[in-house]
């Protein structure tokens, strides 16, 4: 739960970053914004989730 909580919290300063730094539109980071929740609500997220636990177990043990 912590490694989702921070993960979400450091994406969204990417796409904060992003938006001010004029990389990216806002009406396209409301768009991948909108995806991300709707991908969530489908089945593919319980998948996701294991991926990004497995890469942040990779990762720790580094």
């Amino acid at each position: 739960m912590i490694v989702s909580i921070s993960l979400a919290a450091l994406l969204g300063v990417l796409v904060i970053v992003l938006v001010k730094g004029g990389y990216v539109r806002l009406g396209s980071a409301t768009a991948c914004v909108l995806f991300g929740f709707t991908l969530a609500a489908t089945g593919l997220a319980p998948a996701i989730n294991n991926a990004l636990a497995s890469l942040a177990g990779l990762f720790s043990s580094l």
